[in-house]
């Protein structure tokens, strides 16, 4: 059996976030605790583990130096959480979206913790400064919020409240490198943070095109998934612009008038109505119909996709 001295990690809520986290510190080489407030739950995602960690093995994609087997003997269920914090040094919590659920949880938490432990929480919109309000131990709390499926996309959002000590910020920077996902620092709290906020900008304006007849939305896609994305795999839009001109002052003398123009054309923020929603759906059903069957199969599509990108990444990207 494999031996973890880098430390415990509770993680709270055993859904695909909790799993996706658990995997991800074992194979950092941490001893992982899994808590969940049923046990049917904690057994259903150690056998989820289990399978995953073997396919991975398999086909070459598992993260960390350990063995998908000693990595599964790194992870446990425990099913009361003041047991399950002891010795932790960084809990993660991943229950449903639900900011008084959350909150019920971090103030559980906050009673039972001792003044090291980091508290953070996966959310992807809630403020950190409402989910933690009042909390005794608030400079120990943080937003770690991984992208979904976070085991193949390595970006972790770092959001503080506004009382985080600047050491929480480090010390979970430090450990998302170490278990290798890709961490960056907000550096104060905004509606959305920043990945949903550029997602949202692009559904947005993605949204309008096609209502207003513009464009198919099988062509719109196709505009990021050939087009586009294609250099954001590898490069941000800031770099993107920097690249295209003689650097970044050069490219703004260039294109700014231009941009700003476009820009003025943007309709408001659309109303997602049923109608065009309607119009999409049937698109998209023609690639992907919509029963659960075919949704998991094109899941499993684009996670292979995104493991093969991510491999691709590691050999070309400069260290």
């Amino acid at each position: 059996m494999a031996s973890s001295a880098a430390g415990c990690v509770v993680i709270v809520g055993s859904g695909v976030i909790g799993r996706s986290w658990a995997m991800l510190f074992a194979g950092g080489g941490f001893q992982v605790k899994l808590y969940d407030i049923e046990q049917r739950q904690i057994r259903n995602a150690l056998e989820h583990i289990r399978k995953e960690m073997k396919l991975l093995e398999q086909a070459g994609a598992l993260k960390g130096s350990l063995s998908a087997e000693e990595q599964l003997s790194l992870i446990s269920g425990c099913p009361n959480i003041q047991e399950a914090v002891e010795g932790a040094v960084h809990i993660q919590e991943c229950v449903p979206e639900d900011l008084e659920l959350k909150k019920k949880i971090f103030a559980q938490l906050d009673s039972i913790v001792d003044d090291r432990v980091i508290l953070s929480s996966s959310t992807s919109c809630l403020m950190p400064s409402k989910l933690f309000a009042g909390l005794v131990h608030v400079k120990q709390c943080i937003v770690a919020h991984p992208v979904n499926p976070p085991y193949y996309i390595p970006l972790v959002e770092l959001v503080p409240h506004p009382e985080t000590a600047p050491t929480t910020m480090d010390r979970t920077h430090a450990l998302m490198k170490k278990i290798g996902q890709c961490p960056m620092r907000v550096q104060k709290e905004v509606a959305g943070f920043v990945l949903n906020r550029l997602q949202y900008a692009v559904i947005s304006e993605a949204w309008r095109l096609v209502e207003e007849g513009i464009v198919s939305p099988s062509d719109l896609d196709l505009v990021m998934s050939e087009g586009l994305g294609m250099r954001y795999a590898f490069i941000g839009p800031l770099e993107t612009m920097h690249l295209n001109a003689e650097g970044m002052l050069s490219y703004c003398d260039r294109y700014s008038e231009g941009m700003k123009h476009v820009l003025k054309t943007f309709g408001p923020i659309p109303e997602f109505s049923r109608a065009t929603a309607k119009k999409v759906n049937q698109d998209m059903c023609m690639k992907v119909p919509d029963d659960p069957e075919h949704l998991a199969a094109r899941r499993q599509w684009r996670d292979e996709c995104l493991m093969r990108l991510a491999k691709l990444k590691s050999q070309v990207q400069p260290q």
